[in-house]
C-alpha cells in the first residue's frame, strides 16, 4: 500500500513537479506500482508522483562487477504477501503478528508542505530500507513540537485510530524524540514508537560487515540508548531509605540494591568503554595505511554525498572495483580504497566513504569520525549530488554541515551532478549556477565519466620539484618511482641512461640527483 498523508488541513497547499525519495535512485531501480485509493486530494497528489517503496536493483555487470553481497543482502528482507496469522487456531492462541508494519508521524514548524513531504517521503524509503512495510502516514504543522507527545492531543488521537484500523506494530516519529515523548506517545497509540534516529541506527546495525564498522554501529546504538532505558513493573524496585523510603515508611525500607536498570546501565557504559577501546585500537591500522600513501606520494580522491546518490555506483564506473550497489538508503558502509592512475600515468587513491543524511545523528558523527577521516586527509573531494532529487539542494546542505564539522576539514570540492540521464534539465542548469566546480555525469551510461576523469588529474596536486637529468640504466627502479608517482614531461633514451625531464616530489629528486 502506498503512503496516505493526512496534513493539518491549514497546510494543505498544492504541490507539484517533485518525485518521491528513492523513486529516482543511484541505481536507477524502478518502483513497483501498487494500486491505491486515495484518501484526499493533496494525498492522490502524491500518489501520482510516484510510490516510495525501493525496488531490487539493477546494475550492469560490466562496470558494477558480480554483486554477490547483493544476493545475501535481499534474501534478509522482508517477504511481501505472507501473513503469520492462522487461519486455523484450535491449537493456537488467538493473536495477529505481523512484524514491522509501520505508520509515519511527522511535524515541521518551518518551511513549506513541499519541504515537509519530501522528508517524509525519506523516511518511507529508510523504513522500507530497514525492512518494514509502509502502511499510512500523518503530517501536521506546529509552531513547536509538543512537550509530551511530539503531535498535538488530537493529532495524536487521530494517530492511535490511523494505528488501530491499519493493523500496525510500530510508529515512526520523522524527527528525534525525547524519552518521555516517546513514552507517552506509546501509552496513547498503544504500539512501539521509533524516531527517525532509530531508524537509522537500526539500517546502519544492519548492513555493517567490518569489524570496525560493527563496532562503531554498537557504540552509536548504546549512547543512543542510555538515556531512554525504562522499565515496567515490580522489576524495577526503587533505591531509596530514610525519609524517603517506600511509601514513607521511614529507615529499614531500602529496596534490594542496585535496581536492574541501574544494573542495566552501568553494563552498558562497560560495554562502550570497550568498543571506544576496540575502536581505538583499530585507528593505527587506518592511519598506517593513509601513512603508506603520504610516504610514497600518492594523492587521494574522496567521493561522499547523500546517501543513495549514486557514489558506489561512480567508483564502480571509474575503476571497476565491484562495490555492492543497491537501490536502499546506506546500502555501504564501510569505506573502499581503490588504485587508480590518471591519463599521463600518476597514479592515486579513491576512496568510498558513508552516506549523508539530514539530521544525521550525532552519535553516528563521532563513532564513524575515524572513517570520516578518510574525507579530511583527502587532496580532492568527490561531492556526488542525485542530480533527480527533488530537493538537491538541501542534499548539498546537508553533507556539507556534516563535513564542517571535521576538525581542520579544507579540501578542495568538485560536485558531481550523478543521474543526469533521469534528471530534469533545469534542475542541472540550476545548481551548475549555484556551483563553480561541478560536472554532470551518469554512472549508469557513462556519461560525463571522460570528462570527469580528466577534470581529476586537473586538479590533483603535482609534484613540486622539476629535474632534468640523465639516469643509469641500473637504476630501472627509480625510473619506475618517476612514472607511478611523478609526472613525466620528456623521456629520451641515451647511451649512458634514461634522460628525464619531469616533475617529482623532493625525496624523489633527492634520490634521482644522487643517482646521476
Amino acid at each position: 500500500m502506498p503512503i496516505a498523508f493526512h496534513p493539518e488541513p491549514a497546510s494543505d497547499t498544492d504541490v507539484d513537479g517533485t518525485s518521491a525519495e528513492g523513486t529516482g535512485a543511484a541505481e536507477h531501480s524502478s518502483s513497483t506500482d501498487r494500486p491505491a485509493t486515495a484518501r484526499d486530494p493533496l494525498t492522490a497528489r502524491i500518489l501520482a508522483r510516484g510510490d516510495a517503496s525501493l525496488a531490487a536493483a539493477t546494475y550492469d555487470s560490466a562496470t558494477d562487477g558480480e554483486q554477490y553481497d547483493l544476493a545475501d543482502r535481499q534474501a534478509l528482507r522482508r517477504v511481501a504477501g505472507l501473513s503469520t496469522e492462522l487461519e486455523d487456531v484450535t491449537e493456537v492462541e488467538y493473536r495477529q503478528l505481523r512484524l514491522e508494519r509501520v505508520v509515519l508521524a511527522g511535524l515541521y514548524t518551518s518551511g513549506n508542505t513541499e519541504q515537509a513531504e519530501t522528508s517524509l517521503q525519506e523516511l518511507a524509503a529508510l523504513a522500507e530500507t530497514a525492512g518494514s512495510e509502509v502502511l499510512d502516514g500523518v503530517l501536521q504543522r506546529r509552531a513547536h513540537p509538543d512537550p509530551a507527545t511530539f503531535l498535538g492531543k488530537g493529532k495524536a488521537a487521530e494517530l492511535a485510530d490511523l494505528v488501530a484500523g491499519s493493523g500496525a506494530d510500530t510508529v515512526i516519529a520523522d524527527g528525534e524524540l525525547a524519552p518521555g515523548q516517546r513514552r507517552a506517545l506509546e501509552d496513547i497509540v498503544k504500539v512501539k514508537v521509533i524516531d527517525r534516529t532509530a531508524l537509522i541506527l537500526d539500517i546502519f546495525a544492519q548492513h555493517a560487515k567490518s569489524r570496525e564498522g560493527k563496532a562503531q554501529v554498537e557504540l552509536a546504538q548504546l549512547e543512543y540508548l542510555l538515556p531512554r532505558l525504562r522499565g515496567w513493573g515490580e522489576s524495577m524496585s526503587r533505591q531509596a531509605g530514610g525519609q524517603v523510603g517506600g511509601a514513607g515508611a521511614g529507615m529499614g525500607s531500602r529496596g534490594p540494591g542496585e535496581t536492574k536498570i541501574e544494573l542495566d546501565r552501568r553494563r552498558i557504559r562497560d560495554r562502550m568503554a570497550k568498543l571506544r577501546r576496540e575502536i581505538k585500537a583499530m585507528a593505527p591500522s587506518r592511519e598506517e595505511q593513509r601513512a603508506d600513501r603520504r610516504r610514497h606520494q600518492i594523492p587521494a580522491v574522496a567521493i561522499a554525498g547523500y546517501t543513495n546518490a549514486g557514489k558506489s555506483s561512480l567508483l564502480n564506473r571509474l575503476t571497476g572495483a565491484g562495490v555492492l550497489v543497491e537501490n536502499a538508503l546506506f546500502a555501504t558502509l564501510d569505506p573502499t580504497v581503490r588504485r587508480a592512475s590518471t591519463p599521463d600515468g600518476r597514479e592515486f587513491t579513491y576512496a568510498d566513504t558513508v552516506g549523508f543524511v539530514r539530521h544525521l545523528p550525532t552519535q553516528l558523527v563521532e563513532a564513524f569520525r575515524s572513517t570520516l577521516e578518510e574525507v579530511g586527509g583527502s587532496d580532492l573531494l568527490l561531492h556526488v549530488v542525485d542530480a533527480s532529487h527533488p530537493d538537491p539542494e538541501g542534499q548539498i546542505a546537508a553533507v556539507r554541515t556534516v563535513l564542517g564539522e571535521l576538525e581542520g576539514f579544507d579540501v578542495p570540492e568538485v560536485v558531481v551532478l550523478n543521474k543526469a540521464d533521469i534528471a530534469e534539465p533545469e534542475t542541472i542548469a540550476r545548481i551548475r549556477s549555484q556551483v563553480a566546480d561541478c560536472v554532470v555525469v551518469s554512472a549508469r551510461t557513462g556519461m560525463g565519466i571522460q570528462e570527469l576523469r580528466e577534470l581529476i588529474a586537473e586538479r590533483l596536486p603535482r609534484p613540486a620539484v622539476e629535474v632534468d637529468l640523465v639516469v643509469p640504466y641500473s637504476r630501472g627502479d627509480l625510473i619506475s618511482r618517476v612514472h607511478t608517482t611523478g609526472e613525466v614531461l620528456a623521456e629520451e633514451h641515451l647511451m649512458d641512461g634514461t634522460r628525464l625531464h619531469a616533475r617529482v616530489d623532493e625525496a624523489l629528486a633527492a634520490e634521482l640527483r644522487g643517482s646521476a
